[in-house]
């Protein structure tokens, strides 16, 4: 983006204006703005708490499920993917996605 008119905001900034209105995982994230998937994820609990403050719209977390056995991971409070399914133990996990809804 060096040069393009989101160069101007902060990574923060440019996350926020990526998922309003979309929904995207930490990974398609980091792929995006070009820094570490684990700084999208530092940069998403900050993040969590500016959209509540602000009351201008609704940080959301579509949680993470296990492809095998469709165990879904609710009520999980870390933004990062879960390692294995607690039910089945499989690996196979489709990582959370985040939105912002105005």
């Amino acid at each position: 983006m060096p040069g393009g008119p989101d160069s101007e905001l902060t990574v923060r900034q440019q996350i926020v204006q990526v998922l309003t209105g979309a929904r995207c995982s930490a990974r398609d994230l980091a792929h995006r703005l070009g820094i570490p998937e684990r700084q999208v994820e530092e940069h998403l609990a900050h993040i969590v708490k500016s959209v509540a403050g602000a009351g201008e719209g609704q940080f959301y977390i579509e949680p993470a499920s296990c492809q095998d056995c469709g165990f879904v991971f609710r009520g999980r409070t870390r933004l990062t993917r879960p390692s294995r399914c607690p039910k089945c133990r499989s690996e196979a996990i489709l990582e959370p996605r985040f939105g912002i809804d105005l």
